[in-house]
Parts: structure tokens; C-alpha cells; sequence
């Protein structure tokens, strides 16, 4: 049997007792947050400070963007087969990819190639790190010429994305703002004036900069697209099989919202 012998440093389950990288299960409950526990679950240690709070704002901000995306879609139309829960919100997961999702991927690297570059002496008797700006022209200008796009910026429907505004605000409040989050910035800027548009960066821009500041590796971005679909899809096929008529054409872009109005989130 040695040869079938193999190793895990995530869990171990033992009667009446489950450590999870090593912490006992029953003790992290209530306290410690979901946004600690994915942090713990993915790096094998407790995060710094404010940064379990920000993997929470992250999964917030992406948590649903409406009907018509890929991914609801491709759960509602397998919901309204019949399907049951866990095929529809299968179906939805992986239609995540390199155009729904993948954008955070991309955008991490391009971030990692713009840094690593500010980091690179261009010269033995210049040792001082280049300008933020030169790295940001030098990233668009390679991407351009290689004939690849820089995701994370631009929208189609946010001419200012909302969801970045306030990622960036608690990220600067927490103090996990650094040179990405810098180099996200440079880059929308010199953007806007090679190109004579605003391309602003988006949601997907926004959550790449502030993995690579908490040190996630890219592989690991579409997880957190993953993670926080989720709840939104199980919402649409709940919707679907509770309101709808199964085997329905369902149109990608014809829906009506009739839910509630805009309200203000009132805390105690």
C-alpha cells in the first residue's frame, strides 16, 4: 500500500476532531470570519490585519452583476430543465473562464509585469527603481506591440465602475493599499493619455491589485470570482424554478427588474 500513500497539510479528521491548517474547526467558529477562514483555508495561516475583512469586501463586491451574465444564465437556462441545485450551479461555474471572470488573472499579471519592471535597475550605475509612470507606459506599450489586451480596465456599462471606488477606499482605510493599487492608478492614467480615452478600472482591476498587495498568487484569481458567485447563482435558480416555466427561451438581454427600490443600508 505505500505506493497509494499520499500527503495534505489542509485538513486532518480524526474522531471527535477536525483541524483545518492545524487550528481546531470548533474553535475558529464565531472567531474568526469567513474572510479569515478563506485566507487560512488558501495560505495555511491567519491572516495580517484587516486583510480577512478584505477578501469579505472582495466576495461582497462580485457577489452578483445582474441576469444576463454567462455565468446566470448558463445556471438559469439548466434550472429551467429541471436540473437540480447543484448541476445548475455547476453549469454557472464553469462558464467561468478567460472572458467571464479570467479578467483578474490577467490583470495580476499584468500588475506583476509593470512592478517587477519598476523593480529592474535599467542600468549598473542607475540602481533607483523607474517611475511609477515609465512602468505603466512600458506595460501598455509591450502589451500593445505583443497584441494583447490589459484587462481590468474599461466597461461596458460603468463609465466608473462603483465597486472600485469603494475597494480602494478600504483598502487605503485598512492599510493594504500599496504599489499595486499605485500601479493600477498609473496605468489607468497613462491609459487615458495614449489612447485619448477613459478606460477606468473595473471591478476585476480593482480585486487583481488588491490580491496581488495580500501576496495571492494569479492562479488562484478565479477562485475568488468563484467563491463569490455562488450565492448569486443559487439566488437565480431559486428564482427560476420558483417563478418561471420550465423550458423556457430565456432571453439574454429583454428583463425587467421588479424588485425593490434603491434603499439606504441603515446600521445600529
Amino acid at each position: 500500500m505505500k505506493d497509494l500513500h499520499w500527503k495534505t497539510a489542509i485538513t486532518k479528521v480524526e474522531p471527535n476532531k477536525i483541524l483545518l491548517r492545524g487550528y481546531r474547526v470548533d474553535e475558529l467558529i464565531g472567531r474568526i470570519s469567513y474572510g479569515d477562514a478563506v485566507y487560512l483555508t488558501l495560505k495555511g495561516e491567519l491572516p495580517p490585519e484587516n486583510q480577512g475583512k478584505m477578501i469579505e469586501a472582495i466576495l461582497v463586491s462580485v457577489i452578483d452583476h445582474g441576469a444576463g451574465p454567462p455565468s446566470t444564465l448558463a445556471a438559469r437556462t439548466i434550472a429551467s430543465t429541471g436540473a437540480e441545485l447543484n448541476a445548475a450551479v455547476a453549469g454557472g461555474i464553469l462558464s467561468i473562464s478567460h472572458y467571464h471572470g479570467g479578467a483578474i488573472e490577467e490583470c495580476m499579471i499584468v500588475l506583476h509585469d509593470a512592478v517587477n519592471y519598476r523593480h529592474q535597475p535599467r542600468n549598473t550605475q542607475n540602481t533607483q527603481k523607474t517611475s511609477v509612470e515609465d512602468a505603466a507606459r512600458w506595460v501598455i506599450e509591450t502589451y500593445r506591440a505583443a497584441q494583447k489586451r490589459l484587462s481590468g480596465f474599461g466597461h461596458r456599462l460603468h463609465t466608473q465602475d462603483p465597486r472600485t471606488a469603494r475597494l480602494f477606499d478600504l483598502a487605503a482605510q485598512w492599510g493594504i493599499a500599496g504599489e499595486f493599487v499605485e500601479m493600477a492608478r498609473a496605468i489607468e492614467q497613462a491609459m487615458k493619455e495614449s489612447l485619448g480615452k477613459e478606460l477606468p478600472i473595473n471591478a476585476d482591476g480593482a480585486i487583481a491589485a488588491l490580491l496581488c498587495e495580500m501576496d495571492f498568487p494569479p492562479a488562484l484569481a478565479d477562485a475568488f470570482f468563484m467563491m463569490a458567485r455562488v450565492p448569486g447563482l443559487v439566488a437565480h435558480i431559486h428564482e427560476e424554478k420558483t417563478r418561471e416555466k420550465p423550458m423556457r427561451r430565456i432571453h439574454p438581454t429583454d428583463i425587467e427588474y421588479d424588485g425593490p427600490e434603491e434603499r439606504t443600508l441603515n446600521q445600529g
